[in-house]
C-alpha cells in the first residue's frame, strides 16, 4: 500500500509540474502573442515601408539563426529521450550541445544588431528619425521583439546549464527528469517564436 501511495503522489507531484509549465507558457504565449498583433496592425497600414525595411535584413544570418535552434530543439528532446532510457552520458552530451546552439543563435544576432547600429539603424538614432514612420516602427519591433526573444534564448541557456549540472550529478535521472521536460517544453517554445519572428521580419513580400 505504501508503494501504491508513493507511486500515486509522484504521478501527481509530475502532473502537477507539468500543468504549472504548460500554464507559465500560456502566459508567455499571450505575452508574444499582443506583439505580434501589433505587428500586424502596423503592416497592414505601412506595408510598402515594412517590406523596404526588411531589405535591410541579412537573410542568410536569419536563415542561419533559424537552422541553428530548428537543431538545438531536436538535440534537447533526444537529451530528454536518453535520459528516459538511463543513458546519462549522452543526456548531457546533448543538453550541451543545446547550450552551444543557443549562444551561437545569440553570437550571430549580436553581429546582426552591431551591423546596423553601425549603420546607425537603432531607437531614437538620428538616421532611424530621419526614415518614415512606417521604417521606423518596423525597426522598433524589430529591436523590442527580437530582443525580448534573445532574453528568453539567454534563460534558457541559462536553466539547460543548470540542468546539465543537474544530469552529470545523478539528481535528474531515468526516474527523475520532469525537470529537464519542463526545460524542453521552454526551448522548443522559443524555437517556435522565432519560427515566427523570421518570416515577420526577414521574408515580407
Amino acid at each position: 500500500m505504501e508503494k501504491i501511495s508513493s507511486a500515486t503522489e509522484g504521478s501527481i507531484d509530475y502532473t502537477g509540474k507539468k500543468i504549472g509549465m504548460w500554464l507559465f507558457l500560456y502566459t508567455e504565449l499571450l505575452f508574444f502573442g499582443g506583439m505580434f498583433l501589433l505587428y500586424s496592425v502596423y503592416r497592414s497600414r505601412y506595408s510598402a515601408e515594412f517590406h523596404a525595411s526588411a531589405m535591410e535584413e541579412n537573410i542568410i544570418l536569419g536563415s542561419t539563426n533559424t537552422v541553428i535552434l530548428l537543431t538545438s530543439s531536436f538535440f534537447i528532446a533526444l537529451s530528454i529521450a536518453a535520459i528516459k532510457a538511463g543513458r546519462r552520458r549522452l543526456s548531457t552530451g546533448l543538453q550541451l550541445a543545446t547550450i552551444i546552439c543557443g549562444i551561437t543563435f545569440l553570437v550571430i544576432k549580436y553581429f546582426e544588431w552591431a551591423a546596423k547600429i553601425v549603420k546607425g539603424i537603432y531607437p531614437d538614432s538620428s538616421v532611424l528619425l530621419g526614415m518614415g514612420q512606417g521604417e521606423t516602427l518596423f525597426f522598433g519591433l524589430y529591436y523590442v521583439m527580437t530582443g525580448i526573444h534573445g532574453i528568453h534564448v539567454l534563460i534558457g541557456v541559462i536553466i539547460i546549464s543548470i540542468m546539465l549540472s543537474l544530469t552529470q550529478r545523478g539528481i535528474i535521472n531515468r526516474e527523475n527528469f520532469v525537470k529537464l521536460e519542463n526545460t524542453g517544453l521552454y526551448w522548443h517554445f522559443v524555437d517556435i517564436v522565432w519560427i515566427y519572428l523570421f518570416p515577420l521580419f526577414y521574408l515580407i513580400t
